[in-house]
């Protein structure tokens, strides 16, 4: 492979690597915005007495105080790394124990690479690569992403429990204390270490902050802040809770909804990815010969290279068009 090849690969990485981040960065500003806009867009009714009105004036601008605290609290928390990363998953495990993990599955992917399939040095460089930086911490994502999903499906529920033994005379820390033994998964979990932070002295809302901080999706950032609200203002918590429950129940509803429309988008773009890769594998078992060509040529390898990073574009791009932020 030439030099003028090298320049064009490492070109076109260069573009792709600042498209990347250029649509995330977006995408961080949309969600702030939507966020603002769900906390600011909570109207009053008509008939409410204008002094039900500027009290709820002043709630809506504690809580946008609140939310910016909170915004500029998830972006110390993304400073923190591997281990907020182990905590947002639900793990014990200790970061030196995952990059240990890491590293292993790294040299397995390297031995299997070069010793056992015989792919030049430079493509087990980068299997090493993946290995300690890039399926490791792909996998976790991914872990997030189902803890995530799981607390959403149960948190509406949660909220409402909670409220109902609030109107029925139990203090709050006992009602968070019997929603953690009446949930399992996450939502019983993150409920069980607020309520043990508290048995330790910490107060309410400090404890729903660090949840926020294990948890970082919109629905708890709400609840730590309106947690946080009633705590400076005593306002009503089961009223407060009572209407986050339903703006989260509206918002995952709208999440179903959404997924059920792109669900057809999505299938288009699996497909439409998979099919070079299923075209190349056939070709592969009918005409060897012809199919090397893109693995043994200088040519080939180059339009190999350049499908290869073009098609993860295009991929990504239609992934950004289809993934909306609710």
């Amino acid at each position: 492979m030439n030099a003028l090849s090298l320049i064009l690969i490492a070109l076109i990485i260069i573009v792709a690597t600042v498209m990347a981040v250029a649509i995330w960065f977006s995408q961080e500003a949309a969600k702030k915005q939507r966020t603002m806009a769900v906390i600011k867009g909570q109207a009053t009714g008509e008939n409410d007495s204008k002094n039900e009105k500027d009290s709820r004036d002043k709630r809506r601008a504690e809580i946008a105080r609140k939310l910016k605290e909170s915004g500029e609290l998830e972006a110390k928390k993304k400073k923190t790394g591997t281990r907020a990363y182990l905590q947002q998953a639900g793990l014990k495990t200790t970061v030196k124990q995952y990059w240990l993990f890491s590293l292993i599955l790294a040299i397995a992917l390297t031995f299997v690479s070069l010793v056992i399939l015989g792919w030049p040095k430079p493509v087990a460089l980068c299997m090493f690569i993946i290995g300690l930086l890039g399926l490791p911490r792909l996998i976790l994502k991914r872990m997030i992403a189902r803890r995530q999903k799981k607390f959403l499906e149960e948190f509406g529920d949660a909220l409402e429990s909670i409220v109902r033994l609030l109107k029925a005379g139990m203090p709050v820390t006992e009602a968070i204390s019997m929603c953690s033994r009446e949930f399992d998964g996450p939502v019983g979990e993150e409920m069980a270490i607020i309520y043990d932070a508290q048995k330790i002295g910490v107060s309410l809302s400090e404890a729903t902050q660090e949840a926020a901080e294990r948890m970082p999706i919109t629905e708890m950032q709400m609840f730590a802040t309106g947690i946080a609200i009633q705590t400076q203002t005593g306002a009503s918590l089961s009223e407060v809770l009572m209407n986050l429950a339903g703006v989260i129940r509206a918002r995952f509803k709208l999440k179903r909804k959404v997924v059920a429309l792109s669900s057809e988008a999505k299938a288009s773009a699996m497909i439409i990815g998979s099919l070079p890769i299923l075209v190349g594998t056939a070709l592969f078992f009918m005409n060897r010969e012809f199919i090397m060509l893109l693995f043994t040529t200088t040519p080939g390898k180059v339009m190999t290279a350049g499908g290869i990073i073009w098609m993860s574009l295009g991929v990504l791009v239609m992934k950004m068009m289809i993934n909306f932020k609710v």
